[in-house]
Parts: structure tokens; sequence; C-alpha cells
């Protein structure tokens, strides 16, 4: 048991190098998606709408995926042809000529349906592992390592711009060209990982599937609860935007807030799966509480401060999504289904998400105040949801899930 303990750890580790690199590479590509956009001709509502709707095509294309993923058991297949698609559509991004913005969101919605890829069997890889290490802390770990190339990318983007006089065109092409030798390294490791651990899913042993309706309801719950969170979580590349548009702060630098909230988002994410484990699904509530006044701050207030500040509880809310959203999952679904169960949260996510996108892009354009509260009613729905779970599973006591 010990051994195979370490052995889970090690994979996870492993799966965590492998998200470093990928973050490293999509998450420097992403902080300047809104300032690279607008500067090739592209609007508020256009950023708005490329951003949610690239979410709902990577979240929705994975209730298609995880389907295939539990069918097929092909997990690594589909993880190496979704990261080479994810990660392979950002050095193109180099390419694009001036006032091309239709080409470049192209390449942008491709990247995420990279994502919607290889995302269903990477989650259910690291869900393997929680008999040994458990869902909060597997999940956290591999969100840790994530977010440390999510935040080392957008720094190293920061430089790139620095060192070459600001946020230019030919600058950012520049910059995605880079990113672009960080992708090759991650398809490079992810193969290493193929053939160290060909059969991971022997880490966890499949128990039979249970056809209490309540169990069902548990999970119709919850996922409601999904859908009202993300509607008010808005995207970085709208605040990006907000930011270089106003001249707020120097468009060179919106990398490095952007690098500061993957570094909360780590941290973050490592605090709520230790907790998660400890405590279970309450421990969501105070994320989402904290996240909800990032748009207040940084869209209403609109100083330096109140900018850092939002972004610092905007990180937070983003490493309690990446990390313990996930690991409820692991919880509710048995392994044989699960798959399919993260193909159905990341399809309720990437739909909501898409549709809050949109209306918050249109409030955009009227009132930043309406946004604001627009986000702060959405994320209270949200956690009033999640609330009336807690007591449901308390109720009803029908799963294991630590409440």
């Amino acid at each position: 048991m010990k051994d195979m303990k370490k052995r889970a750890l090690l994979f996870i580790l492993l799966l965590g190098v492998i998200s470093f690199f990928s973050d490293f590479t999509h998450e420097g590509a992403r902080s300047i998606y809104g300032s690279y956009l607008g500067l090739i001709g592209a609007s508020a509502l256009v950023i708005s709408f490329t951003a949610g709707l690239g979410e709902f095509i990577g979240q929705a294309m994975r209730l298609i995926t995880g389907w295939i993923a539990d069918k097929t058991k092909k997990y690594w297949t589909m993880m190496i042809v979704g990261y080479a698609i994810n990660l392979l559509a950002i050095p193109l991004l180099g390419l694009v000529g001036e006032s091309f913005w239709e080409v470049a969101i192209i390449l942008i919605l491709l990247e995420r349906v990279g994502k919607a890829i290889r995302a269903p069997a990477k989650s259910t890889l690291t869900s393997f592992t929680q008999p040994h290490l458990g869902a909060g802390k597997a999940f956290a770990i591999n969100e840790a390592l994530d977010q440390l190339g999510a935040f080392l990318g957008p720094l190293i983007v920061f430089f790139i711009l620095n060192a070459r006089g600001g946020g230019s065109l030919d600058n950012y092409r520049y910059a995605f060209l880079i990113l672009g030798i960080f992708a090759i390294v991650t398809l490079c490791v992810l193969v290493f990982a193929r053939f160290k651990y060909p059969n991971p899913d022997q880490f966890e042993t499949a128990k039979p599937i249970s056809k209490n309706i309540k169990q069902y309801k548990t999970f119709i719950i919850y996922m409601i609860a999904i859908a009202l969170i993300a509607m008010g979580f808005m995207d970085f590349p709208v605040i990006a935007f907000h930011i270089d548009q106003n001249l707020l702060i120097q468009s060179e630098q919106i990398p490095l807030l952007y690098a500061m909230a993957m570094g909360v988002d780590a941290i973050a994410a490592l605090i709520s799966g230790y907790f998660f484990d400890k405590k279970g699904i309450v421990t969501l509530i105070y994320p989402i509480l904290l996240a909800s006044l990032a748009p207040l701050f940084i869209l209403v207030v609109g100083d330096t401060w109140a900018i850092i500040l939002g972004i610092v509880l905007w990180g937070i809310g983003m490493g309690a999504q990446e990390s313990i959203l996930k690991a409820v999952v692991a919880k509710l679904v048995p392994k044989t289904h699960r798959a399919r169960g993260y193909g159905i949260f990341a399809t309720v996510f990437g739909l909501f998400w898409f549709i809050g996108s949109l209306i918050i892009g249109l409030l955009y354009e009227f009132n930043l105040v309406y946004v604001a509260l627009f986000v702060i009613i959405m994320e209270i729905f949200g956690m009033i949801t999640l609330l009336y779970l807690i007591t449901h599973i308390n109720k009803t006591k029908e799963d294991k899930v630590n409440v």
C-alpha cells in the first residue's frame, strides 16, 4: 500500500510537470490575448465573445470526448492529440498578419478545442490516485504545478515585451513563437509519461455503480451550482482589455498582473485542496465569495491598488475552480463513468461561462457597475445552491463526500 501511494504521488507529480510546461505555454499566451486582439482590431464585445465562445467550445466538447474516453479507455492517446492541438496553435499566432483578427480568433478557439480533447482524460487519470492521496490533494498538487507554469509563462512574456521595447505587434508575435518552444517540451514529457505509466487506471479499484436516484439528484444540484458560478466569473482577456484601453497600467505590464494571479491561484489551490479533504464542499464557499468582489475593485474603483487587490481575489477564485470543483466530481461519480462526469461538468461550466461572458460583454458597453453587480449576484446564487447541496448530502447520507 505504501509503495502504491509512492507510485501514485510520483504519477501525479509527472502529470504536474506536464501541466507546468503546458500552462507555461498557453497561459503565457492568454496573458496577452486581450491586448493583442485589441491591437489588431477586435472590440471589447468581440474579445468577450471570443473568450466565452472559447470556453464554451473547450468545455462543451468534453461531453463527447469524456464519453469517448470512458468507452475506449484511450486516455493517453486523447491527451497526446489534445495537447498537440492545444499548444501548437499558439506559435501559429505569431504568424498572423495585422488586421487579420479573425484568423487569430480561429487559432485561439482551436487551442480551446485541443484542451477539450485532452481535459477529461487528464482529469480522470488524476482522479484515479484519490484512494492513495485524497481527491483534494491530488487535484491540488496538479493545479499548483499547473499554476506555477501559469505564473512563469506570463512573467517570461512580460520580460520579452519589456526587453524588446513594449507591447508592439511584432513583439507579441515574437512572444508567441518563443512560447512554441515550451509547447514542444510539453509533448516530449507527455510521451515519456505515457511509457512510464501505461496503465494508471490500476491505482483505483472500480466500485459497483449505484442506481440510487438520489445520487443523480446530488450531481444535478451540483451542476446547477456550477452553472451559476461559471456565469458570474469574468475572464481575464476582458480584464486585460479594460486595463489596457483605459491606460490604467502600461500594456506590457499586464502579463505581470496575470503572472501574479496565477501565483495566487497555485497557493489557493493547495490550501483549498487540503481543506477540501478535511472539510468537504463547504471549502468552496469562501474563495467564491472573495472572487465575486474582483470586478468591483478592477472595473469600478480602478485605482492601481484596487486593480492589484482585484487580481488577487480573481486568482483565489481560479485556484478553487481548478482544484476543488474537479475534486467534487471525483467524489460524486464512480470510476467507470468519471470521464463522462467530467464531460458533463465541463459542458455545463462552459455553456454558462459563455452565456455569462456575453452578458458581461454587453453590460460592459453600458455601465461597469452593472458588470460588478451581475457577477456578485450570480456568485451569491451559486453559494446558496452549494449550501443547499451540503444540506441535501448531510440529510440523505447516500455518498461519502465529507461535508
